[in-house]
């Protein structure tokens, strides 16, 4: 099968956890340990998130201030190489010597007319006490928005309209390698009015991202491995619910958290209603389990309703 596996950002630098490189190379270990499982016979496309990763960077970036900030687009393309670097290192470790991984800068083009842009919903960087968000947004101007009992810093997030470097990945698959691609959603860019391409301040959402390159490559399944185990209803409630099991017509009745689980359930049905395959939403240590359709949200459109697993 061909697969397209997203590895969220969240599970590569854990809520709560220092972010460190040490914490990030440790958590990389464990998800390329499952993404080793499901390599032989497969064709892979890996792609990542990079939402605490890109806030680390702007904090760091803000403590030098003899210069302006570097811009999300640029620092999207810094955590690209940063992460690729490290999946690809992990993920070779683990395969036989003659595999061949390659890390592929990916920009993608945005409408720089998208509502994303006054309504900033990606959480990016730590997590932050409301005294903290608060005294951030009076002293830098930047959106907070809640991320469970604590509050994160929220950027523009547009929808991708294009992945500029989508044929380089299929010569790149046609050879035989694993790509590793469309990190952090890519790098937004847009195109001028004179044709030239220039960067844009977003983070783009790299579950939509990720299901746009597997309905653009053909991919066969579109894997969203996080920090939960699956989607849920009555989350954060006494009587939660785990989808195990969803037509993506059904499960876009369902209101889901934005900015987190939301594009995840959004980017899985958008994929499964779109080719046919089967998308899966569950946690970064059970790939192998996603990829057989035995644990995680499984969303088709063989599947008739929504069925549920009670925690």
């Amino acid at each position: 099968m061909r697969l397209a596996i997203a590895l969220g950002g969240n599970a590569l630098l854990r809520r709560g956890e220092p972010m460190t490189a040490a914490n990030q190379r440790r958590n990389i270990a464990a998800a390329t340990a499952q993404i080793a499982l499901v390599a032989a016979g497969n064709e892979l496309i890996i792609a990542h998130g990079n939402g605490p990763q890109v806030g680390l960077l702007a904090l760091q970036a803000a403590a030098y201030p003899c210069v302006e900030p570097y811009p999300l687009d640029v620092l999207g393309a810094e955590t690209e190489g940063m992460i690729g670097y490290l999946i690809e290192q992990e993920l070779a470790n683990r395969l036989p010597q003659d595999a061949t991984l390659a890390t592929l800068l990916t920009q993608v083009e945005v409408d720089p007319e998208d509502p994303a842009f006054v309504h900033p919903s990606k959480p990016i960087g730590p997590l932050y006490s409301l005294a903290q968000a608060e005294a951030l947004a009076a002293s830098n101007g930047w959106s907070m928005a809640p991320d469970g009992e604590h509050y994160r810093r929220v950027v523009p997030s547009p929808r991708p309209q294009r992945i500029l470097q989508r044929r380089p990945v299929e010569w790149l698959l046609e050879m035989g390698a694993i790509v590793i691609c469309a990190g952090g959603g890519g790098i937004p860019v847009r195109y001028e009015q004179t044709g030239r391409v220039s960067g844009v301040e977003a983070v783009i959402d790299k579950d939509l991202c990720a299901a746009l390159l597997a309905r653009e490559l053909n991919c066969d399944r579109l894997i969203i491995a996080t920090d939960v185990d699956a989607a849920y209803v009555n989350w954060g409630s006494d009587n939660p619910l785990a989808i195990a099991a969803a037509h993506p017509s059904e499960l876009e009745r369902l209101v889901f958290a934005e900015g987190s689980m939301g594009p995840k359930v959004q980017a899985a049905c958008e994929f499964a209603q779109a080719t046919g395959g089967i998308a899966a939403i569950g946690c970064l240590n059970e790939i192998e389990q996603l990829v057989a359709g035995t644990a995680g949200t499984q969303v088709s459109v063989t599947i008739q309703g929504i069925d549920y697993r009670r925690c």
